[in-house]
């Protein structure tokens, strides 16, 4: 009999593709993954680790050739299943890094199948909801809760500085007083005023104004019509107006240059939140090119609450004289 191979790291007998302490004995209980180099040869036998000298098999029992051969097998088929799975995982994780990298690209993903019938509504686009906003039929005033209506000759304000405007006539023309400056035949304000004062006494005292600011003194103190000469009153009374109660006071205007024109403050309270006073002030050229006065009692019949497009004026619509 051979004697035993000195103490060492040899190829396990169990398990080919380790290495497994021999104390000089015995097999012990400790192994590791075999260092890669010149003393990692294919073939039978330990190996030791820090040499390339083949040694015997030294096995823990005997073992029949046919048991080698059925060890060797298995090891061969473990040795597959870890090489796949490391393939696999390897894939995947490039996978990965390439479809976020494709998103980083060429945008947004598609939703992953299987997703939920949520989630697949909340990917695509929503439907249009229906709202006064979408209408082209009317000019919605957010603050006031309030829409107007776009009769014809009138369309949305487009290109004006001040941020109350509603409605104006299209297109524009030079101011006659100012060479310089263009004017519109028509415009419609809406803004909300301060609460305390009757809708009767806010719109006696916003007439004033809005003669000097439409047809005398602009914001930058130009005279685009060359300055309000005289007025005159035309009409007033109350009027309902989005089904409440209102007050409206007309005047004539004569300006030194041009035809001059109409003014009109109407005041009624608010139909949302705490209601507060609404005026709203026409302004319309006087002559052929302005539009007609009768489009005042029209748009001040159109407005509505948000979301009454079919009410009919409300309660008020037979209050005072007529328009």
């Amino acid at each position: 009999m051979s004697s035993a191979p000195p103490p060492g790291w040899y190829r396990d007998p169990s398990y080919p593709l380790s290495e497994r302490w021999w104390d000089g004995t015995a097999w012990t209980d400790h192994r590791r993954t075999p260092e890669p180099g010149p003393g990692s040869l294919p073939g039978p036998g330990p190996v030791a680790a820090s040499s390339a000298v083949f040694v015997p098999v030294v096995p823990e029992r005997p073992v029949s050739g046919r048991g080698r051969v059925l060890a060797l097998v298995a090891a061969g088929v473990v040795l597959l299943a870890c090489l796949g799975t490391g393939i696999a995982v390897l894939g995947r994780e490039g996978g990965n890094d390439g479809e976020e990298g494709g998103r980083a690209g060429a945008g947004p993903s598609a939703p992953a199948s299987g997703s939920s019938a949520a989630a697949g509504k909340s990917a695509g686009p929503k439907a249009p909801q229906p709202s006064a906003a979408a209408d082209p039929s009317v000019v919605v005033d957010d603050l006031n809760g309030l829409t107007f209506p776009v009769l014809e000759g009138w369309e949305r304000p487009e290109h004006v500085a001040e941020d109350d405007v509603v409605l104006t006539t299209p297109g524009t023309y030079t101011c006659p007083g100012d060479s310089v400056g263009v004017c519109r035949h028509g415009r419609v304000l809406s803004r909300t005023a301060p609460a305390g004062p009757s809708p009767e006494e806010l719109a006696k005292d916003d007439v004033q104004d809005a003669a000097e600011a439409e047809y005398d003194r602009d914001g930058a103190g130009d005279r685009p019509y060359g300055g309000v000469t005289s007025h005159r009153l035309v009409k007033q009374g109350q009027v309902a107006v989005a089904g409440r109660a209102g007050y409206f006071v007309r005047w004539r205007v004569t300006t030194a240059e041009g035809p001059g024109g109409y003014v009109e403050s109407l005041a009624f309270p608010s139909s949302v939140g705490s209601q507060s006073p609404v005026l709203v002030r026409f302004a319309f050229d006087a002559g052929a090119d302005g539009p007609p006065v009768a489009d005042m009692d029209r748009i001040t019949e159109g407005i509505r609450p948000v979301g009454d497009a079919a009410g009919d004026g409300g309660v008020g619509s037979s209050i005072g004289p007529g328009r």
